[in-house]
């Protein structure tokens, strides 16, 4: 049965000529494929498919994605199209399949074989079409792996057309191996043989190798290389088991490997990279090894073996690794072997678990390649188990949680980073994504940067970059967007961008060449981009709940309820704006707007510090400096405000004493939430004031400080106050939710923006809001943080520029 658009428009559009019912002449049909639909094993299972049935005709890769010509009776041919989707390969995602006839087959022509032909370029293409991501090794390539007996036993680098490198090693479209970093090696006879042959699964495998052709490792000391291939990885597994870091050379750049159960490791690998307190994440070998030392339920288990093999935040199994793994969390990351090499690691040293954490000196991108590694890792680093596989696109771990929650019938699935496994996949959207004569590349926010083109109705999502405050991660920014454009098939004619002048990605728009540029405020752009992802049109309420962002009046925001659609809002409310002692100041330290907020709460500083005894961390300032910092917040000196959820989680965090000052990024709300241990049953909430003004609704949380305050002064333990906290924040966007609906306002609701990743308050909305007969979404394909904004800046330019273009030729606009 034929259950899709595609085999929907299929049976409409191929009727019968000549009134031939019999479905037994000879027809001829030209079909085109789109999707993620390279490097998959398409061609050879349009291969094995047409010969099954006796099609005749060919099949070849373009830039446009797969062309089919396929000959033979209609009802062959009619099953074939349908099965070109029900029956494609695991790691294919088809799109469209469009079918034209072409002509009435020959008979002469009729009888050739079916073909598999080589790819072809087509000049001007515009269709975003990409090589898949990176997959796990499947599991007959492990097997082969760990045989004794087979041509490839500890081969690292074992793939087939159903697994291994894909994103990180290609250059340009169409995917054939001229055109990724394995062109550097020739393949021996009988990889060649397996290569050419359209009925074994390495056909076309363009990582396919072995170890007498292909990638081999190597390991490095201070002094110079130390030994390859199998000694290398023997002397890695020994540098490991004797308690010493590891640098290895993975799919998308290095990671910096101990043993996690050797908790002096662990804590030498926390000192050498000036990491005290940011979770590192574990490998383990499987499903088993992964409930030894974590909790998982089946929706965590089905992401753990799904082949982006991303880490996944589980529940810690208390005191079975030691604590400085991830201190003072209740998760865990874990993530189980991606690629061969992860296996032979596990295996070979017979180790429990792995910390496996991103290869890199803090602030800096991930490194991937060797040179660098060498450069940029000595010190943190003992050994390096390098290998000479170029990596294209450099592409760290992907990390999410899950959970669930018996009143929602579907899990709730936040990703934090998209990046291994996910980068690189096609996002399909409601509305067409670019404008009618050409594409449209986003460059992102400053932080957690992303790059994204859209062109018709998909959106090509890259890889995690990082924060653009380096120059080395700018540097990697301005790749990343110049290489989706080309995987996107042709350079982007417009470039979206933040309407904050002075962020690099800003810039980068600008310098980019595009013949015209949209600029997308920040908290727009959050709504728009899980507007997209969850393919919706018209009226929606979104409540982005961020740090902070630049508002097209100059104002910076960061707790806002929009009203709008994809090329226009208004704002409804927004939270009472913070002051921000100090700036960006506030970011490492929490405590300046937790003092700020207190005083704003209870009167004055000495009010402030009698209110909230953790604020006896303003004693690293002297008299003098606390009196300066009441002056600065009293009169506004280099004092902005910004009506900021993210801040006023921070402050909470830093009035509980829990994260005054901060190492890495959320870090106060992370540890504020973590108080919780993923519990999500509900609290009484504080009090706040709804404030309705000209404009809006101003949410007052005075209240909740004082509150705060009250519950302090009685004895209460700061696990009771972040729940009490929690659940006012969730009451306080559902009644905001609701006085904005009573004000004919939508029903539809978008929850995006950073603070959305966490879990108590996603989870608690979602179910709250259903309640109140709201509709609402979240995110699941990208970050609802700034990782996600790229999407949302390409949705929001996508539909400004066809209303120009509508308003251009005198249409009116839908």
């Amino acid at each position: 049965m034929v259950s899709t658009a595609i085999g929907e428009y299929a049976t409409s559009l191929l009727v019968h000529e000549e009134g031939d019912a019999t479905g037994l002449v000879r027809e001829a049909w030209l079909i085109r494929v789109t999707g993620v639909v390279q490097g998959v094993g398409y061609r050879p299972f349009v291969y094995r498919l047409a010969t099954s049935v006796r099609l005749s005709g060919w099949v070849l890769n373009d830039t446009l994605g797969v062309l089919i010509e396929a000959c033979g009776p209609e009802s062959a041919l009619r099953d074939f199209v349908v099965a070109l989707t029900e029956r494609a390969p695991p790691l294919a995602s088809v799109d469209t399949v469009r079918v034209r006839r072409r002509r009435r087959a020959e008979d002469a022509e009729a009888d050739r074989d079916f073909e598999v032909r080589s790819s072809r370029h087509v000049p001007g293409a515009s269709a975003v079409t990409t090589a898949p991501p990176d997959a796990h090794v499947c599991a007959q390539c492990l097997r082969e792996t760990l045989d004794p007996a087979d041509r490839r036993y500890r081969y690292p680098f074992t793939n087939c057309t159903d697994c291994g490198p894909r994103y990180s090693l290609i250059r340009s479209l169409p995917y054939d191996r001229s055109r990724t970093t394995m062109t550097a090696f020739t393949m021996c006879e009988p990889c060649a043989t397996e290569y050419a042959d359209p009925g074994d699964r390495r056909y076309h495998a363009q990582p396919n190798a072995c170890p007498d052709c292909g990638p081999t490792l190597s390991l490095h000391g201070p002094g110079g290389q130390l030994a390859e291939r199998e000694a290398a990885l023997a002397g890695a597994v020994e540098a490991l088991a004797t308690g010493r870091v590891v640098a290895v050379k993975g799919l998308g750049g290095f990671h910096l490997a101990v043993n996690a159960r050797d908790g002096e490791a662990v804590a030498r690998l926390r000192r050498r990279k000036g990491r005290a307190a940011k979770p590192f994440a574990i490998l383990v070998r499987d499903l088993t090894a992964a409930s030894e030392v974590a909790s998982y339920g089946p929706d965590e288990a089905t992401l753990l073996t799904s082949p982006a093999r991303p880490v996944v935040l589980l529940r810690k199994r208390p005191g079975a690794l030691p604590e400085a793994i991830a201190p003072r969390l209740p998760s865990l990351g874990v993530m189980l072997p991606c690629t061969p090499l992860q296996h032979l690691l596990l295996h070979e040293g017979g180790f429990g678990a792995l910390v496996m954490t991103s290869g890199n000196a803090s602030g800096r991108p991930i490194v991937f390649r060797n040179e660098d590694a060498l450069d940029q890792l000595t010190g943190i680093a003992d050994v390096f188990l390098c290998h000479n596989r170029d990596i294209e696109v450099p592409v760290d771990d992907s990390v999410l949680w899950c959970t669930r929650h018996g009143e929602l019938a579907e899990p709730v699935v936040s990703l934090l980073r998209r990046a291994r496994g996910y980068a690189g996949s096609v996002i399909a959207v409601a509305e067409p994504a670019g404008a009618p004569d050409g594409a449209v590349l986003a460059y992102g926010a400053q932080l957690k940067a992303t790059v994204t083109v859209g062109r018709d109705r998909h959106a090509l999502v890259g890889q995690h970059v990082g924060d653009l405050d380096d120059a080395e991660t700018l540097a990697v920014h301005r790749k990343a967007a110049r290489h989706l454009g080309t995987l996107g098939g042709a350079a982007p004619r417009y470039a979206a961008c933040d309407v904050h002048p002075d962020l690099q990605s800003t810039r980068l728009a600008e310098t980019s060449g595009a013949v015209d540029i949209v600029r997308v405020q920040h908290h727009h752009a959050h709504m728009a981009s899980c507007m997209a992802e969850n393919k919706l049109t018209g009226r929606t309420l979104g409540v982005v709940f961020d740090g902070t962002g630049l508002g097209e009046d100059g104002t910076i925001r960061g707790g806002e309820y929009l009203v709008g659609d994809a090329s226009r809002v208004e704002r409804a409310a927004w939270l009472r704006p913070l002051r921000l002692p100090g700036g960006d100041a506030v970011i490492r330290e929490p405590v300046r707007t937790a003092f700020a907020l207190a005083i704003d709460a209870v009167g004055s500083g000495a009010a402030a510090r009698s209110a909230f005894p953790a604020l006896d961390v303003l004693d690293v300032f002297d008299d003098r400096a606390s009196q300066v910092l009441e002056t600065m917040v009293r009169r506004g000196l280099n004092t902005p405000t910004a009506s900021s959820a993210g801040r006023l989680f921070d402050a909470v965090s830093a009035l509980l004493g829990i994260c005054p000052y901060a190492e890495y990024d959320a870090q106060a709300p992370t540890e504020l939430e973590a108080l919780l241990e993923r519990d999500p049953t509900m609290a009484e909430p504080y009090p706040y004031d709804l404030v309705p003004g000209p404009d809006g609704l101003e949410i007052d949380h005075r209240p909740i400080v004082r509150g705060i305050a009250a519950d302090l002064a009685e004895g209460a333990r700061p696990p009771h106050v972040s729940r009490r906290f929690h659940s006012t924040m969730v009451s306080l966007v559902v009644e905001c939710c609701v006085a904005v609906g009573r004000a004919g306002g939508p029903r539809q609701v978008v929850l995006s923006g950073g603070v959305f990743h966490n879990e108590f308050l996603t989870v608690n909305c979602l179910v709250e809001l259903r309640r109140a007969g709201f509709a609402v979404y979240t995110h699941r394909l990208v970050p609802c943080g700034d990782g996600g904004i790229s999407l949302g800046q390409v949705a929001v330019a996508s539909a400004r520029l066809r209303t120009r273009t509508q308003h251009s030729r005198g249409t009116p606009s839908a």
